[in-house]
């Protein structure tokens, strides 16, 4: 009985429990994701025209991207309590839009409306950053995984809910307001016990790495499945019969990567003696001593270091490094060396935001990711009017396939970062750096617009803009530390909607704009022609307002492909100036 408690005890505080419940956690976290579907029964119950209706999604998008408040709470309250707060913001939020739908609650004005889409939509920053931070600080070492897996179900929740909204087979569409009110709180309500630190830098293992590939092989095989029960369900009318088997199936797959912990905990010993912690915490006096003296010599260590040292092999530049120290240490003593105080901490510290922001590198990373991001999501934003201009009569196949390609892109750019620092001890904004020249081509593939160029269009941009949202949190987390990396991860996130704000508000629309209008004149032209001619009825400009042909993206697609050119070239910058950092890091893991 002893023993089965002391495995029970196990499984609770174990690591990989906690990445798996915030897996389920992002899995439901995608609110703003339904936007899309939800906006038609708003549009149909409150009488709002598309301007309103546009003015709801800004207010989603601001809710979606402005996370501070979750960040600082995530630093200063219990992760559950930070929850908690989400949970009530996401089901206050929804629940009174539900409400004022279904007449159960008198209509607001549309300011009013925009809050309450603002504080709902919101409520997912906290299932976000709790999740990231619980897991980036249970798995130090695997920090590119860990937040593209977690992020790649963020993206893929939307799909999820989707699905599972489908099985519920009801006729009154307000229903699924109410979904999104209800059925996140009440997972989150689940799971917020769970998810938090557990001191996962001791309890590193030699099976991790089979680990991570049973649940990559999950992901993948996720990813497939939902792609084909999409194109499926998009070709074929389905019975209510066969969509319920497969959400069953869907829920499944979710299910199954329970299986990791739940093996390591009860298949393998709870304790073994070759599976020592690896990292174990210093006693909290020699911590604070052992501070103290970094605190009084680093900056000396910093200025008396030869250049060279830093390109020395790991082993003979930790014995250099060592001995100079060990050399200024003495000095010090003597009073040989004056020890110059610290100004602030360096590259691998913890920093707070307002250190970070004063940074040349945190804010080559946050133009980077603007930029790259930011173009990305344009395309995901107008992705019904691309395909629309090129003729296609359905978009909502891009829609889907871009979702895909986005989780896809999330996960694998966490492996492949990771491949990086793991193997080579290079620094993990290379991997960004690559997957922008794959936008940028991305792009180009949307400007020529040949036949089939769309799909392939769809399938690069979806790519790296998912492996933007892997890397990037990664890096954040390896330059400027775990202990604010709430507050660091909900300021880059505020590069997604400037980004978007900038190609699509400002470049995208105007350029789409000018060419319908020019097209529009041409019509119109040809319009008053026909009218002298046969007397026709007169023209009326409601009937041109859309453009068609490649000319409508053509330009602002090169636009943004010369923009994540010139992201590639910070990444490069961000590279160049980190490589030091990324060596001390990672050196020891090399074999």
């Amino acid at each position: 009985m002893g023993q089965e408690q002391g495995r029970l005890g196990s499984l609770l505080n174990n690591r990989w429990l906690v990445f798996v419940a915030a897996m389920w956690v992002q899995s439901v976290a995608g609110i703003g994701y339904l936007f899309g579907s939800l906006s038609p029964v708003i549009k149909s119950a409150l009488g709002y025209n598309q301007r309103q209706i546009a003015r709801l999604g800004v207010a989603k998008d601001l809710g979606d991207s402005i996370g501070f408040l979750a960040g600082s709470l995530c630093e200063i309250l219990p992760l559950w309590a930070a929850l908690l707060v989400g949970v009530l913001q996401n089901f206050v939020g929804y629940g009174w839009v539900w409400l004022i739908v279904t007449g159960r609650a008198p209509q607001l004005p549309l300011w009013a409306m925009c809050i309450l889409i603002f504080v709902g939509t919101n409520g997912e920053t906290y299932y976000n950053t709790a999740a990231l931070v619980s897991c980036v600080q249970n798995f130090p070492k695997a920090r590119g995984p860990i937040v593209g897996i977690l992020k790649g179900f963020a993206g893929l929740s939307g799909a999820i809910l989707t699905q599972i909204f489908a099985m519920m087979h009801t006729p009154d569409h307000a229903a699924l307001i109410y979904m999104v009110a209800v059925g996140p709180s009440m997972v989150i309500i689940a799971l917020m016990f769970i998810v938090r630190p557990v001191g996962g830098h001791r309890q590193v293992r030699a099976s991790d790495p089979s680990s991570f590939v049973f649940i990559y092989s999950i992901c993948l095989l996720l990813a497939a499945y939902l792609m084909g029960v999409m194109i499926l369900e998009d070709l074929v009318e389905l019975s209510h019969i066969v969509v319920v088997v497969f959400t069953v199936g869907l829920l499944f797959l979710l299910l199954v990567p329970i299986v990791v912990p739940l093996l390591l905990t009860f298949h393998f010993d709870v304790v073994s003696p070759v599976e020592e912690p690896l990292l174990p915490e210093p006693a909290k006096e020699e911590t604070s001593k052992s501070a103290e003296q970094n605190e009084v010599i680093l900056s000396e260590l910093e200025d008396e270091k030869p250049k060279e040292v830093d390109l020395l092999p790991a082993s003979e530049r930790q014995k250099r490094i060592a001995h100079l120290q060990a050399k200024l240490f003495l000095a010090a003593a003597d009073g040989a060396v004056r020890v110059k105080k610290r100004r602030g901490p360096h590259r691998g510290e913890d920093f707070t935001l307002m250190q970070a922001l004063i940074k040349a590198d945190f804010w080559l990373m946050f133009i980077s990711l603007l930029l790259g991001s930011g173009s990305g999501l344009t395309v995901i934003d107008n992705l019904g009017q691309m395909s629309e201009s090129l003729g296609y009569d359905e978009a909502h196949i891009f829609v889907s396939m871009i979702s895909i390609w986005n989780f896809l892109g999330r996960v694998g750019g966490g492996y492949l970062s990771e491949v990086i620092v793991r193997d080579y001890a290079y620094p993990r904004p290379v991997a960004l750096a690559v997957f922008q020249v794959v936008m940028a081509i991305g792009h180009l593939f949307f400007a020529m617009a040949w036949p089939g160029t769309m799909y392939i269009g769809t399938l690069l941009v979806g790519l790296g803009y998912g492996a933007h949202w892997a890397i990037v949190p990664a890096a954040a987390s390896e330059l400027f530390g775990l202990k604010n990396f709430g507050a660091l991860y909900n300021f880059l996130t505020v590069a997604n909607p400037a980004g978007s704000l900038i190609f699509s508000g400002l470049i995208a629309s105007v350029i789409y704009d000018y060419e319908a209008e020019q097209q529009a004149r041409k019509h119109h032209k040809s319009l008053v022609r026909i009218r002298r001619l046969f007397e026709v009825a007169s023209f009326s400009g409601e009937e041109t307002v859309k453009c068609t042909g490649a000319i409508c993206f053509f330009l602002s697609s090169l636009i943004m492909s010369g923009l994540c050119a010139i992201a590639v070239v910070l990444s490069l910058i961000l590279v160049y100036r980190t490589r030091i950092v990324y060596r001390n890091l990672y050196s020891r893991t090399l074999k």
